[in-house]
């Protein structure tokens, strides 16, 4: 039994001053005015110091596990070592609930990553999935992202599905003219920051994605569809036209993960989507590829979610970014990396919020300086599995 004192919390409707929170077993089991809660014996008393306490972040896209696992294109490390190393780092950014977002990719014209290997993806599939049964710290799921082109996987992948091994699968199409690298120019010169090739090389690689094999529509229907008897949700990437979004809103897709325009993020808004973007977006002040910003689309309410993409420091500090440079409500921007992804992958029930009978996933958020948050506190299944204090 624990009793957070001295915070302020942030729930889904407001910050609250002067309150004390009890945690007993795995559950929020009381939130009341200071002085309600008696602190007996038994209790043990946590001070948030002044700082804020928020509910766990919940990153439903992340392919930082690959760096960890591969930091080098010839360097693959032992992959139990690389997810009980990543966790660690995850909790002190605060990540509670993690999607690792294994890609399974056909191939790739940057640099060669034996992570994507399919025999690799599925040591990483069983390993994420025994995490349920092992001492562990973060919660651990799999995000399946499948290129459309991998057409040799596809059964791989139902399999997975058919074992309860998958919490989230989309679809990617990365090939050149449209999506993520609508404009070939920021396609040739990502190719050309990982490789040497001269433009007469590119073009025919260009030419190789463009006429090469994908899944029909048959094929994603019903690989969604399975997805969706297994209660899994789905998302569709790098949306770049309102004709896609219809198409795939058709098929039951419910997330659409990094949208291209304000235009096509406002579209899936209204189409009833989910619509993430990457955390480093608003910290980098706009997209890597040259596509749309994320804090102007949260600034016109057409993100709904933030994801750390490949780097989970991100998180934490996009949110107070938001708040104090474009003048965010904290509430809200807090929703973006909790309650909302936990709706989208449908765990709102047990997390994402701080709610009596609510798991207690909670961070106590600290500032060091006037323009630094950091994480001092974190609990997972009412567990505190870490308590940090800065010195002077």
């Amino acid at each position: 039994m624990f009793v957070i004192t001295n915070g302020r919390l942030i729930t889904e409707e407001a910050v609250l001053h002067g309150y004390d929170l009890l945690i007993e077993e795995d559950r929020i089991t009381k939130i009341a005015p200071k002085g309600e809660i008696k602190f007996e014996e038994q209790i043990e008393v946590i001070d948030a110091a002044g700082g804020y306490i928020s509910p766990g972040f919940i990153d439903i896209h992340s392919d930082y596990i690959e760096h960890m696992a591969a930091p080098r294109p010839t360097s693959l490390m032992n992959f139990d070592l690389a997810l009980r190393e990543t966790e660690k780092q995850l909790i002190s950014h605060g990540i509670t609930t993690m999607f690792h977002s294994l890609s399974l990719f056909k191939g790739s014209d940057y640099e060669y990553k034996p992570i994507r290997e399919p025999e690799n993806v599925r040591k990483f599939i069983d390993l994420i999935d025994r995490t349920h049964r092992m001492k562990h710290l973060v919660r651990h799921r799999f995000h399946a992202r499948f290129e459309i082109d991998n057409v040799e996987e596809v059964e791989n992948l139902k399999g997975y599905i058919k074992e309860n091994k998958v919490h989230l699968v989309s679809f990617m199409d990365h090939t050149p003219g449209q999506g993520q690298y609508r404009h070939l120019e920021i396609y040739r010169n990502t190719v050309k920051s990982y490789n040497n090739l001269s433009d007469s090389s590119i073009d025919v690689l260009i030419h190789n994605h463009q006429t090469k094999e994908k899944l029909s529509i048959e094929d994603i229907k019903e690989i969604t569809q399975l997805a969706h008897d297994h209660h899994i949700a789905v998302a569709s990437h790098d949306d770049d036209s309102l004709e896609k979004l219809e198409l795939i809103s058709s098929f039951g897709t419910t997330i659409s993960e990094f949208p291209i325009t304000l235009e096509v993020a406002r579209r899936a808004k209204e189409l009833g989507m989910y619509t993430i973007a990457g955390a480093p977006n608003v910290l980098l002040g706009g997209s890597h590829s040259g596509n749309l910003g994320a804090a102007e689309a949260i600034q016109y309410q057409c993100i709904d979610i933030l994801c750390s993409d490949y780097y989970p420091a991100a998180m934490l500090h996009s949110i107070f970014e938001l708040v104090e440079n474009y003048g965010m409500d904290l509430v809200d921007m807090i929703k973006l990396v909790s309650i909302n992804p936990a709706k989208a992958v449908k765990m709102d029930r047990e997390i994402g919020s701080i709610r009596e009978g609510k798991k207690a996933d909670l961070l106590i958020i600290e500032k060091i300086s006037d323009d630094f948050p950091v994480i001092t506190g974190v609990f997972v299944d009412g567990k505190l599995i870490q308590k940090t204090n800065y010195r002077i």
